[in-house]
């Protein structure tokens, strides 16, 4: 299975690493980071790069497209080069997935159209302005195309598809071997149970003005 995870800069290092680390371990799986240019490119942190070995023309006809969000989402989702490589590999794909904000980027290509999907919960109206149907739901499987909401649910998403590609037992010992258990200290990991003025702090911190890429 060719799975292909484009990278911009800012992306989100998360967006891309949880499900790298479990989807890189489907049987035959051939995982390639892929960008407009070969080489490193720059998180949104301004500290991580993860390198591209691949650029879209040397890779287009995935089995598994991933495109993941971040501060750079609105430029990628401009990029008309970006957009043509998503529609062209999103015509053979088995998958065409995202995470967090790389849903917008799906939706300027035209992928989403008339479809319900999620996104980063501070960024659903994005999606509302490309004729997609938001949802709050964690994961949203519309036929082959699959997103997931903010950041972390990546790995949900991940050990979602693996199921589906072997079966739940292989995706379950996934989950056993990378440890994934969350207990999280706090239940503030959603707006609908995070106290109101946390909510707050992070529309201030996250304001859709200063995430545009």
């Amino acid at each position: 299975m060719k799975i292909a995870i484009l990278l911009y800069d800012e992306f989100t290092a998360l967006d891309c690493i949880g499900p790298y680390e479990l989807l890189s371990r489907l049987p035959d799986a051939q995982l390639h980071f892929v960008s407009k240019k070969a080489g490193p490119v720059r998180a949104d942190t301004g500290f991580l790069q993860i390198v591209a070995e691949r650029t879209l023309d040397e890779l287009r006809d995935p089995d598994l497209l991933l495109v993941p969000g971040g501060p750079g989402s609105r430029a990628a989702s401009e990029d008309p080069a970006i957009l043509e490589w998503i529609r062209r590999a999103h015509a053979s794909t088995r998958w065409t997935t995202s995470v967090c904000t790389g849903s917008e980027v799906l939706a300027a290509a035209g992928v989403l159209k008339g479809i319900e999907a999620t996104t980063h919960w501070l960024f659903r109206d994005r999606l509302e302005g490309h004729g997609v149907r938001p949802s709050s739901e964690r994961v949203v499987f519309q036929g082959k195309v699959v997103t997931a909401a903010g950041v972390s649910s990546g790995i949900d998403m991940a050990l979602a598809l693996a199921a589906r590609e072997v079966n739940d037992d292989f995706a379950q010992a996934l989950q056993l071997g990378v440890e994934y258990d969350p207990q999280p200290p706090f239940q503030a990991g959603s707006p609908t149970k995070a106290p109101a003025h946390v909510v707050e702090l992070v529309r201030a911190a996250m304001r859709p003005e200063t995430m545009s890429g």
